[in-house]
């Protein structure tokens, strides 16, 4: 009797095997953009095979590029600006919100020589900002509650001059704009390297700080539901790793990330201004849609319902599953 069962187990083995359903690792492709509060994210590929995965990570200029890539199926999962995912779910990508990464992460970094005292300091000058992210909605929030107006052509208050985020820098420090609106590290450096100081954190209106979402195509979420589970949970893992071992965190970054571009000072400036989390709410998708609308950004004939395309239940499992709370 024995014996009949060992010669079950090896005949089953061997039929798994054959059709390759041991060891069977499915692949994830991430979209993800460079920056100092996106390093759990980009540290979930390292540890995808202990949740049988292969994430194949594609890094993007800016969370707006990653769109078109989700469109044309190249991208299974992004992490963005929430902006560029409301932008993308408007224009109709099939995409749902499954968690939040990272909150903070924005400043206002001025020219040195221009003395800018405050927000009201900006009147009269041009001000860089990347399109589609949390540092021009929030740049604009700042400018209206000064009463301020702003365009990208000369008239108004503040010219507003679009650059990608490297470029922002080198605008500011050849002293093309007076002042920028900036993602981490990058505000940062331009700040220890003397051709920025700071004017504001800028999360002193309405919309507070910023939270960055991790974006799941509805292909994915609804036709791969294991696979999805498994991504979340490996996102949960990577991301308490970063926020239990910031030594460890600082190292990736620095030189996994950035190969060195990026000192331990400036990283840990950076993160002064930014922190990891796993949550994100509704009411904060639908209130950064709200204010897409009223101040002109993505231009979206039809604003997503948060309510619509918020999917957490994977996040609260994945949480529950590692005892996170």
């Amino acid at each position: 009797m024995q014996k009949n069962k060992i010669l079950a187990l090896v005949l089953t083995l061997g039929a798994l095997l054959v059709s390759g359903t041991v060891g069977a690792v499915d692949t994830v492709r991430l979209g993800n953009l460079r920056f100092a509060h996106y390093g759990a994210v980009a540290y979930m590929k390292d540890i995808a095979a202990k949740y049988d995965l292969k994430i194949e990570e594609r890094s993007f200029a800016k969370g707006l590029d990653i769109v078109p890539a989700m469109i044309a199926g190249e991208i299974d999962v992004s992490a963005s600006a929430l902006e560029a995912a409301i932008s993308g779910r408007a224009s109709g990508v099939p995409v749902f919100v499954v968690a939040g990464f990272a909150k903070g992460g924005v400043r206002i970094v001025g020219r040195p020589d221009l003395n800018i005292a405050g927000i009201a300091g900006l009147k009269g000058k041009k001000v860089g900002v990347t399109r589609g992210g949390p540092q021009e909605i929030l740049l604009f929030a700042e400018l209206a509650k000064f009463n301020l107006t702003w365009s990208d052509k000369p008239g108004k208050d503040v010219q507003i001059v679009y650059l990608v985020y490297p470029d922002l820098n080198q605008a500011l420090l050849l002293k093309e704009i007076d002042a920028m609106s900036q993602s981490e590290p990058y505000s940062t450096q331009a700040i220890n390297k003397k051709f920025g100081v700071e004017i504001l954190r800028p999360y002193d209106t309405e919309l507070g700080e910023p939270t960055r979402a991790l974006v799941m195509t509805e292909k994915l979420y609804n036709d791969r539901k294991d696979v999805a589970r498994r991504f979340m949970a490996c996102f949960v893992e990577a991301t308490k790793h970063f926020l239990d071992k910031p030594a460890f965190a600082e190292k990736y970054v620095r030189e996994s990330m950035f190969k060195n571009q990026v000192s331990s000072q400036e990283y840990r400036e950076a993160m002064d201004n930014a922190s990891l989390t796993y949550d994100i709410t509704v009411d904060h998708v639908q209130l950064t849609t709200d204010y897409m609308v009223k101040y002109g950004i993505g231009k979206m004939s039809t604003p997503p319902k948060a309510k619509d395309w918020v999917r957490l239940d994977l996040l609260e499992a994945a949480k529950k599953g590692q005892g996170v709370k």
